[in-house]
């Protein structure tokens, strides 16, 4: 590239110094803005580094400075698309994503240290750590999401393969691997994984697959059955009343809570839902939610604080879990 080509990207080459080299805390004079500029094959004088700087400004950067014009005045970006909190909100979550294969994890979260200074990325990435939980080690799941969104943006049927874990640690493939075939209604980041909730049929009820165990995604010609706002509303409600991501048979539940326990309630159903006083101590609540194993340990769990009042098909499932940890436990 020759030196006029160099000139005409030095606004480029400035904007890249400030996004990469200062923050609030490391400023850099315009001798240094200078000496970086001469190393990328830009030579500039002071003085209109001055304007460089002032139109950058005017682009809406937010260019602060220590003092007025002189030897010892330094120039640092402040405001930027996200602040240093937020970054390490994203790396977290990048962290804890277990369908992610580590290799990706560390990618991502190198990108997002690329959103601040090199300085302030030396802290965050302080705060990284890959601490041994279980990632995925399917590469294609990046791609599988952007396939099953595609599907469900144009309002089309997939096919898929969907496999698990057998005793030797290999992958087996369910229904001896006849590919299923479903309309996609969405993707829901539940437990660390991404899910696929989607229909079977035009009454059939919703069902959730881990992306991360799918394979061989195919977008088919064949229109998915969808009901839009409706298929909205029941997506909300069914990944509301799931437990872990497990399905059971939807059923409205009502529950017997201690006082101290509305906290909890809140937290797992939300602010919406109706807590009706019992007496001084107690209180009911009444849910919709997968009568699953998952539920029901749930609420073994909660040690009595919270239990299942009706419906009797409930308490029944109670029982039948009571008497399963009876036989196990109490020989």
């Amino acid at each position: 590239m020759s030196a006029g080509d160099n000139q005409r990207l030095k606004l480029i080459y400035l904007e890249e110094i400030f996004r990469r080299e200062t923050d609030e805390n490391h400023g850099l004079t315009v001798a240094e803005l200078a000496d970086m500029l001469s190393e990328k094959g830009v030579n500039a004088e002071r003085r209109t580094i001055y304007k460089d700087i002032e139109a950058l400004r005017i682009a809406g950067m937010d260019i602060n400075t220590t003092a007025n014009r002189g030897p010892g005045c330094r120039y640092w970006l402040g405001q930027r698309d996200f602040e240093l909190p937020e970054l390490r909100l994203m790396v977290d979550s990048v962290q804890a994503a277990r369908f992610m294969t580590e290799a990706k994890s560390r990618e991502l979260i190198e990108k997002i240290e690329g959103l601040t200074s090199r300085h302030e990325a030396r802290r965050l990435h302080r705060q990284v750590y890959l601490t041994g939980k279980v990632k995925s080690d399917n590469r294609q799941i990046y791609y599988s999401i952007f396939r099953i969104q595609d599907a469900i943006d144009a309002g089309r049927r997939i096919t898929f393969r969907y496999w698990q874990w057998d005793t030797d640690k290999r992958q087996k493939l369910r229904r001896d691997g006849e590919a299923y075939e479903v309309t996609p209604l969405g993707l829901v980041w539940d437990s660390e994984y991404y899910y696929l909730i989607a229909r079977m049929g035009r009454e059939a009820s919703p069902r959730q697959y881990r992306v991360d165990k799918m394979n061989d995604i195919e977008i088919t010609e064949a229109p998915g059955v969808r009901d839009t706002k409706a298929d909205a509303a029941e997506l909300a409600a069914y990944t509301r009343s799931l437990f872990g991501m497990y399905s059971g048979e939807q059923t409205d539940v009502t529950l017997l809570c201690r006082n101290s326990m509305a906290g909890v309630i809140i937290d797992r159903f939300g602010k919406s839902v109706m807590i009706i006083p019992r007496d001084e101590e107690h209180f009911t609540v009444s849910v919709k939610v997968a009568l699953s194993p998952q539920f029901l340990g749930w609420i073994t769990g909660l040690e009595g604080a919270v239990t299942v009042a009706a419906p009797e098909k409930a308490l029944e499932k109670m029982r039948e879990l009571a008497a399963i940890m009876q036989e196990q436990y109490l020989k």
